[in-house]
């Protein structure tokens, strides 16, 4: 559980410092598209901000290019099922008022599949 915590922080707080590529904030509606790089130009995550706050589903990709997570923000605060791929692992990491609820693992060739 502290690795997955781990790693989230590290994907969103560590991809500001260091990055060759500068952020793209795009206006969609009422919404704004974020968009952060990894320093070799690879998309490192996608989402959407409402009044500064995180909002809807964010994406975050390893330098390669491959998705590694993927989960919704309320107002800033994780919610709902989040996917972290590790290998030909799944884990679903459950969030309830932004804390880790429950987690579970699956292979990913076991025919898991989500939206």
């Amino acid at each position: 559980m502290k690795r997955i915590t781990i790693i989230a922080l590290l994907l969103l707080s560590g991809v500001a410092m260091a990055q060759e590529k500068p952020p793209v904030f795009e206006n969609v509606g009422d919404k704004v598209l974020a968009t952060y790089y990894h320093a070799n130009g690879e998309v490192a995550q996608q989402g959407f901000f409402v009044d500064k706050k995180l909002q809807g589903e964010w994406t975050m990709f390893n330098a390669e290019g491959e998705r590694i997570a993927i989960g919704n923000y309320d107002k800033g605060v994780r919610t709902g099922t989040w996917l972290f791929w590790d290998g030909e692992v799944v884990k679903e990491v459950d969030f309830q008022a932004n804390k880790i609820a429950a987690i579970a693992e699956e292979k990913s060739n076991t025919g898991l599949v989500k939206n």
